[in-house]
């Protein structure tokens, strides 16, 4: 059985992992300080142990971006992935702006409601600017650092400068055809057949929310994340960066980046692999992050 607040296309989905996390989708209401009513908050959370992971997804996307990573994470310990505000199926609530800095500010109060202790903070993409946001705001929270096809290093949103009525709506209406969605998969991925027709279904269930496009517009026009680049030497967890060698979406030359900037860091190149190393690889995704939780120290790879 599904979650009534899920979008009715939720019954479309084929895959096995697919329909499992979205069977395990729940939702708490999130007391916070950026409004009087609580944001009721959409989550999975699997698995048990001392160590908890928490996985971000990516821009326009939800916890079913991790739908194979997940699991593989929650055999060896508790793990969490969570929709940020304004995205996922996470309510949009009216008045409140969409920023790096409301995002912030609800994943913190999302953190300190339900796991309350260090976690192994695992972005992917643009998730991986918000984690890199989170543990420089909050490092108490974060024992590791997992980075994903990050972005941070370069900052902004080309799509900034279309936010103006009537491009803004054209704009996500643009992004919303099928059509475009199916590029942009295919785009991700190395391996084109992954681009499936569940992938698209996991891709699109969350347009279905209200106030979609709204949300998506007010995020863009805040100008998204500012670079990192001259904040990177500043996080302190060690932290794993996970690149694949052949992203078409990011490049790979933020890699590098990342690596000589952050002082504790390694970084692993995940072969045979586009923007998703969790949906294209997520065997070998997880085994490194697991090999990393049990670390003490990385190691230059």
């Amino acid at each position: 059985m599904f979650a009534q607040f899920l979008p009715q296309l939720v019954t479309q989905l084929t895959e096995a992992t697919s329909i499992a996390l979205a069977q395990n989708i729940q939702q708490q209401a999130i007391a916070t300080p950026l409004s009087p009513e609580a944001i009721a908050t959409t989550y999975v959370r699997q698995g048990s142990g001392e160590i908890p992971i928490l996985l971000i997804h990516g821009f326009d996307s939800s916890v079913l971006e991790f739908r194979r990573l997940l699991p593989l994470l929650a055999a060896h310990h508790e793990t969490w992935a969570v929709d940020l505000f304004g995205f996922g199926f996470t309510d949009r609530v009216a008045g409140v702006k969409i920023t790096p800095d409301t995002i912030k500010t609800h994943l913190y109060y999302f953190w300190k409601t339900l796991i309350q202790k260090p976690v192994i903070l695992v972005g992917a993409s643009m998730g991986g600017a918000a984690a890199i946001d989170f543990t420089l705001t909050y490092p108490d929270a974060v024992q590791k650092l997992v980075l994903i096809d990050s972005a941070g290093v370069a900052g902004g949103s080309v799509m900034s400068k279309y936010m103006f009525p009537p491009l803004d709506r054209l704009a996500t209406e643009f992004l919303k055809n099928p059509r475009i969605r199916h590029s942009i998969s295919r785009a991700a991925y190395k391996n084109k057949t992954l681009a499936s027709i569940d992938a698209q279904v996991c891709a699109a269930l969350h347009l279905e929310c209200s106030q979609w496009s709204q949300a998506l517009i007010a995020f863009t026009k805040s100008g998204g994340y500012s670079s990192f680049k001259n904040r990177l030497n500043q996080i302190q967890p060690p932290t794993l960066i996970l690149w694949g060698k052949d992203d078409r979406i990011l490049g790979t030359t933020d890699a590098s980046r990342f690596k000589r900037a952050i002082a504790q860091s390694q970084l692993i190149w995940i072969q045979d692999c586009g923007h998703v190393p969790h949906l294209e690889q997520p065997q070998m995704t997880a085994q490194h992050i697991l090999e990393f939780v049990d670390s003490t120290l990385p190691c230059d790879q």
